[in-house]
């Protein structure tokens, strides 16, 4: 969330920040600060009662010590009623206080001074376009996916639909092959320097706030009422909460982990709008990398590297790509800025989002509680966050079968999956 301390002297400048992403997220700042105001004005008057109060039950002790039994019952009435009120004002200043921090949680992050302008999707700004040639595609790479998957036995939608429902898939055979073979060569190249863990798949509904899926994304998630935990959208959120409510040693920032996990979003309102073979669907693996960091430098070289981790994989899988600059309306809520990357698929003539690569500043370690100590400083600062996707592997998997068709129906496998998978060719089923 937003530094409170920021929003009380430079409200302008918040105002000014949330602003550039449109919508009304900058009227929060004002309803902010008249909570805050009025919490902190509760506060002080219940905190003054309580040491009256205190003073009272001290003269009381005194003036029955003294046998002032009637100046003592006199000052206990006093303390009563003052009580009453204070119990009120309590109640009052839990009510403002909750206000304020769903407010709070509700208030997008400021976007980098660098994160372009912009309404929406239409304003990204393509930064680059790697091994693009539109010229380059035969007639038998002009085939969707979920042809060549049919084709070759390597997803079967139907039976996943009948034990799971719509927007769900099932890779088969060398389909599911190729799916695992892809997340190890993920998880090989990036063990230098990111510590593999496989964090819990359904979380608390806490670890779900800190990165901010919750509150704005409820309708998106799947909650299981009966205990209170959500299956998770993307590895970020319980990366992320790791170091929730921890106090971290300078000295060694950045941590990075990374992370093989399912994930589940129910993409509300997505019917019929890209859900063929591949394109959206509710439960999908993905490969997580995700940095905390001590600063903006240090963050920044973190997504920098995320970023050039993605595109190297993308290169090895013999995929031309793309990498977007997300503007102002379009950054997701809390990041400050996002770089997204998309594979072309030319089955389905498409540029296809299979990563995105986000700076979060101090938004979500504020929200989760994670701080460091700086070396020879005094106190604790609030770390920075980072994460992206290595990648997300439907979409990847798509563009990859369409790339990569051959004239006679087949896969070619690219010479970084060839270890995994021992074939130089997918033909079929097996």
């Amino acid at each position: 969330m937003l530094d409170l301390r920021r929003l009380r002297t430079e409200p302008d400048a918040v105002r000014a920040g949330l602003s550039r992403r449109g919508g009304d997220a900058a009227a929060n700042v004002d309803r902010i600060l008249v909570l805050d105001e009025r919490q902190r004005a509760l506060g002080t008057e219940r905190d003054d009662l309580r040491a009256r109060i205190k003073v009272l039950s001290k003269e009381v002790g005194r003036r029955r010590g003294e046998g002032d039994i009637e100046g003592a019952d006199a000052l206990m009435t006093e303390s009563r009623t003052l009580g009453e009120r204070e119990r009120s004002l309590d109640a009052e200043v839990e009510q403002s206080s909750s206000a304020l921090r769903d407010l709070l949680l509700r208030t997008p992050n400021l976007p980098s001074p660098e994160c372009p302008d912009g309404a929406g999707e239409a304003d990204n700004v393509v930064l680059r376009i790697e091994g693009f040639d539109p010229d380059a595609y035969r007639e038998h790479q002009r085939v969707p996916h979920w042809d060549i998957a049919t084709e070759l036995g390597l997803l079967d939608g139907e039976r996943a639909a009948k034990i799971a429902g719509s927007m769900f898939t099932m890779y088969r055979g060398w389909g599911a092959r190729l799916l695992r073979a892809m997340v190890q060569l993920s998880l090989d190249r990036n063990a230098d320097a990111y510590e593999e863990l496989r964090p819990p798949t359904l979380v608390r509904t806490d670890t779900m706030i800190a990165t901010g899926h919750l509150p704005k994304f409820e309708d998106e998630a799947y909650h299981m009422e009966r205990d209170d935990l959500w299956a998770i959208p993307t590895a970020e959120v319980p990366l992320t909460s790791l170091h929730r409510d921890e106090v971290l040693d300078d000295a060694d920032l950045p941590l990075r982990y990374t992370a093989h996990t399912s994930c589940f979003r129910r993409e509300a309102g997505a019917a019929g709008r890209d859900t063929r073979g591949l394109l959206r669907v509710h439960e999908f693996d993905k490969v997580e990398l995700l940095a905390v960091a001590n600063g903006v430098e240090q963050a920044i070289a973190c997504q920098e590297d995320i970023l050039a981790r993605s595109e190297a994989l993308l290169a090895e899988l013999g995929l031309p790509y793309r990498i977007l600059d997300l503007c102002t309306g379009d950054v997701g809520a809390s990041a400050a800025r996002t770089w997204d990357i998309e594979a072309y698929a030319p089955g389905c003539d498409m540029w296809l989002e299979v990563s995105s690569v986000s700076w979060f500043t101090d938004y979500q370690a504020r929200r989760a509680n994670i701080r460091f100590r700086p070396a020879g400083g005094k106190g604790t600062e609030v770390c920075h966050t980072v994460n992206g996707s290595a990648m997300g592997w439907p979409r990847t998997m798509a563009a990859y079968l369409e790339t990569h068709r051959q004239p006679d129906g087949s896969i070619a496998v690219v010479k970084a999956l060839e270890p995994y998978l021992g074939v130089e060719v997918i033909t079929g089923r097996r």
